[in-house]
């Protein structure tokens, strides 16, 4: 054999050895498997802490259903969580905390509605993609000025229209509304009074502070208006609060339940002062009497099973951050950007044209909306044995 072809066979073989040594040097793409980090703001004490907690809950549990999916590509996601104390100002400041830290891709907010809307600024100033879980429509629009905030949740037009409806149906014409005195309860009391408007259907109203524990007053002050409906537009502690003072009362009426008041699915103590009560609210609060005729369904069934049996109960809330973590991990993934570093903007701009049917419902975000839960994720439930129920 020639010298010369006895080089170049040391050379190929050379090359074969380097080849298998080094695979995604010469022909696969690199891969990236730093973790998605996924920060959350949540109201783990304080007033509000009881849907921070829940939010916790769901958080964690739909982290760990898509690190041992494999879902990601050989990613997992880092779920970085802060108390705000159900207080805006600290809220604020584990905002710019986040912000701050140049791994962290996103943020989800809580329930709390004033934490939200102080944190519009800062979230746009900081350029860090965030969706909340807070009700108040002013969180996320108009999106011009909210570019880099979402919100998943009910909306109070959509509430109060699905309301109205139920209204109409049982021939309702004078209804009496405790409504909490937050921006989401003034969008609530507007929206409301709108749609009634337009049925001819009476409204007097009493609001009360989110932080009370006492509502038996303003709901006294409802039934002496003699109500054929009392309709209870508060977070959940309250509405169930209010539910058991009606009971103190003359009214012998219907009681109607904004989707903002959902809670756990079985009412516990409030089971008798609930029962036949009316709630607007997602189909996945019920899905165990729902069969699985698509795979949305199917999904929906599955996570109400998981959350379940993990935590003995459900509360209708925890889809809202099960679908927040699912949005900000597809973003991620599809946001692309130089291995092992974080492109919010990206992020940011997937986001926005974001589609899926979520646990929660259809989802869809645009650049005009960025209020993503569509109208037809809303259903009626009715309170019957202690628990709540597909209506029908």
């Amino acid at each position: 054999m020639s010298p010369i072809r006895s080089a170049t066979i040391a050379a190929l073989a050379s090359a074969v050895v380097a080849t298998t040594l080094t695979g995604c040097q010469f022909g696969e793409a690199e891969k990236d498997t730093s973790p998605i980090v996924i920060a959350a703001d949540l109201e783990l004490s304080g007033a509000a802490a009881t849907v921070g907690r829940t939010y916790q809950r769901a958080l964690k549990l739909k982290v760990d259903q898509l690190n041992a999916s494999g879902a990601l590509n050989g990613r997992k996601i880092d779920l970085k969580v802060k108390d705000n104390r159900s207080d805006s100002a600290e809220s604020l400041r584990n905002i710019v905390d986040f912000s701050s830290d140049s791994k962290v891709s996103a943020i989800i907010m809580g329930g709390c509605n004033e934490c939200a809307v102080g944190a519009v600024g800062t979230i746009n100033e900081k350029r860090i993609p965030t969706i909340a879980l807070a009700a108040s429509g002013a969180i996320a629009a108009p999106a011009a000025e909210r570019r880099y905030v979402f919100k998943l949740g009910p909306n109070a037009p959509d509430s109060a229209a699905a309301l109205t409806t139920e209204l109409r149906r049982n021939n309702i014409r004078k209804v009496g509304m405790l409504v909490s005195d937050d921006d989401y309860g003034q969008e609530g009391a507007t929206a409301l009074k709108n749609e009634l408007d337009k049925a001819n259907i009476t409204l007097r109203q009493q609001r009360v502070k989110t932080t009370d524990t006492d509502v038996s007053r303003q709901v006294q002050q409802l039934a002496s208006g003699k109500p054929d409906a009392m309709v209870f537009w508060t977070p959940p502690e309250q509405a169930t609060l209010a539910a058991t003072s009606v009971q103190q009362t003359i009214f012998r009426g219907s009681i109607y339940f904004d989707a903002a008041a959902a809670g756990d699915l079985f009412l516990g103590a409030a089971a008798k002062a609930t029962e036949k009560a009316t709630l607007i609210f997602t189909q996945t609060m019920v899905i165990d009497d729902v069969i699985a005729t698509t795979p949305a369904k199917a999904a929906r069934r599955q996570w109400f099973q998981d959350y379940t049996a993990r935590f003995g109960g459900y509360n209708g809330s925890s889809s809202f951050a099960a679908d927040a973590v699912q949005l900000i991990a597809d973003a991620e993934l599809r946001a692309g950007g130089e291995i092992g570093k974080v492109d919010r903007n990206g992020i940011r701009d997937v986001l926005e044209t974001s589609q899926m049917d979520g646990l929660s419902g259809p989802i869809r975000m645009t650049p005009d909306n960025h209020s993503g839960l569509m109208p037809q994720a809303l259903t009626t439930l009715v309170a019957r044995n202690g628990r709540w129920r597909l209506a029908g």
